[in-house]
């Protein structure tokens, strides 16, 4: 079991892929760590010795990743809602931000559907 950036990253995965289980961190940013920390991306976790693993853990620590980064998108949305702006007021009420339609679709944005109550007559 490794642990990097306070996630624990499948052992039995190559390099590259278990680094992704990091937020804030791809295929291609997970591939350049490799590079840089001169380890195979397709070796897998278990296979790697200590010290590399230390220098992968060296390296991510140098991205804004996990918390910091969903701070820093929280941010971002609320900026957006406190400045009045149409992306702020879509997030705001709940709705699809980038200019999908809801005409039909966007259930999973709006919601479950609201059952109108027929009236007596």
């Amino acid at each position: 079991m490794i642990r990097i950036a306070g996630v624990v990253v499948p052992d039995y995965k190559h390099a590259r892929i278990s680094l992704t289980h990091i937020l804030g961190i791809g295929v291609r940013t997970a591939e350049r760590i490799c590079h840089q920390a001169k380890v195979d991306p397709t070796r897998k976790m278990s296979e790697l010795s200590d010290d590399q693993v230390d220098l992968l853990r060296k390296l991510v620590q140098d991205k804004t990743i996990e918390g910091d980064l969903r701070r820093e998108v929280q941010m971002n949305v609320k900026r957006l809602m406190d400045i009045g702006s149409y992306r702020g007021i879509r997030h705001r009420r709940g709705m699809p931000v980038r200019g999908q339609r809801t005409r039909t679709n966007a259930r999973t944005r709006k919601g479950p559907r609201r059952v109108r109550i027929a009236r007596k007559s």
